[in-house]
């Protein structure tokens, strides 16, 4: 990934206010399409000009073949806080974040993310690399604004399981692993969606935790089927089962790993 800094210059007189509603609206919009990655956007101004550091997937996640409508219309609302079109600055690779998969056509993927990642929850399958949402192409509704906010939802509510600290974590534990939850129904039909969108099979994954010994966890059945779909080695050392009627994958239970 690749730290990017956006210069929004004035051409007239302008309020903070006026430029704070633009400049985020255009930062919500490129996240919602995926171009840019995070939910924190701090503003700098230097001099009448107006600087925003974002991490991208690609050296071009921000050329304008990739915008959707709605990077577009708040592009064309920048004229009214008085702002130029930004100017692209790269700054270089990020050291600490993954690189995005090369593979755009993989024979199969995955929508699978955890709390400290900040990439696509889409996942080439063949390298767990994360796949740009933005390579999809538009969506019914011009972005990827669903899977976005399902992997907020669904990172929440992992952060919250994994601190163990109230009585939320078992809520948050449902949601993300039991396959009557809605955060699960919703993924697994946005799943459903991407692999219409891109002729690609597209699984699902579920979290898994707990069990009651390690014989019964290795035998759990599909959570949708109730078929058998025990790998005989995991799947990037993560993926323990994997089903190919109902496109889902999952974990060994962490509590037997």
């Amino acid at each position: 990934m690749f730290v990017v800094e956006l210069q929004f210059e004035c051409f007239d007189n302008t309020t903070v206010s006026a430029v704070d509603v633009a400049v985020n609206g255009l930062m919500d919009a490129l996240r919602y399409n995926g171009q840019i990655l995070g939910r924190e956007f701090p503003i700098v101004m230097d001099e009448g000009v107006f600087r925003v550091r974002v991490v991208c997937p690609e050296q071009d996640s921000l050329h304008p073949q990739f915008h959707s409508d709605q990077v577009k219309a708040c592009l064309n609302r920048l004229s009214q806080a008085s702002l130029l079109q930004p100017k692209i600055k790269m700054l270089g690779r990020d050291i600490n974040s993954e690189a995005a998969a090369e593979n755009l056509a993989p024979s199969w993927q995955v929508i699978y993310t955890t709390y400290v990642h900040t990439c696509s929850p889409l996942r080439c399958g063949e390298t767990l690399m994360p796949i740009p949402l933005y390579r999809l192409g538009p969506t019914l509704n011009g972005d990827h604004k669903a899977i976005v906010k399902w992997q907020t939802e669904w990172q929440a509510c992992d952060e919250i399981q994994m601190a163990g600290g109230c009585q939320a974590e078992h809520a948050a534990l449902h949601e993300i692993r039991d396959a009557d939850s809605d955060l699960f129904r919703r993924g697994w039909d946005l799943r459903g969606r991407i692999e219409y969108i891109t002729k690609i099979p597209t699984y699902y994954y579920q979290y898994q935790v707990g069990g009651e010994s390690l014989e019964a966890e290795r035998n759990r059945p599909c959570p949708k089927c109730g078929g058998e779909w025990h790998l005989d080695e995991p799947l990037h050392g993560i993926f323990h089962f994997k089903c190919d009627d109902c496109r889902i994958v999952s974990n060994l239970s962490w509590d037997f790993q």
